[in-house]
């Protein structure tokens, strides 16, 4: 879980994030307070800053972005955003 803090714009980067929106999350737990440090994630689901949200890092990331071309090579990709949180109910 994170919230988005911001975002980043990069004109030069390779050409597997081309067309995605780049978020800058803080990672948080089930109190909604931050934990570890801020990140950039490529955004599927159009989050946007003070979204609480959910992530998958890793191969779970590259994999996340339904619209990627199959026959692409390699995904730089290791940190995407894939869910909007509601609400948290403990």
């Amino acid at each position: 879980m994170a919230r988005v803090v911001g975002s980043v714009v990069a004109t030069q980067k390779d050409p597997s994030l081309v067309g995605k929106k780049l978020m800058i999350v803080q990672q948080i737990n089930s109190d909604q307070q931050p934990v570890r440090f801020e990140q950039v994630a490529a955004d599927t689901v159009n989050a946007g800053i003070g979204d609480n949200v959910l992530i998958v890092r890793g191969a779970g990331a590259r994999r996340a972005d339904k619209e990627r071309d199959e026959d692409q090579v390699r995904d730089v990709n290791d940190c995407t955003i894939v869910g909007i949180i509601d609400r948290f109910d403990k």
